[in-house]
């Protein structure tokens, strides 16, 4: 523990203990998987949009507030 305070200070940089740190680095990883999961569904939802025009059970018309969405 003292050798990571004294980098800490020779750095001039605040010092986080292990535990806060391990605990940021697993809510990313927990943020990254559902970015992932919110991604890989707008992109089904896109697909579903796609069929569903050449269907003709969905407007041809451009959706509301999704820019470059055909």
């Amino acid at each position: 523990m003292e050798n990571g305070a004294l980098t800490g200070i020779k750095a001039e940089e605040e010092v986080v203990p292990i535990s806060e740190y391990k605990a940021m680095e697993k809510r990313v990883r927990e943020l990254e998987r559902a970015l992932g999961r919110a991604s890989l569904d707008v992109e089904i939802l896109k697909e579903a949009v796609r069929i569903g025009r050449k269907k003709k059970l969905i407007s041809l018309k451009p959706l509301e507030g999704i820019e470059n969405f055909q």
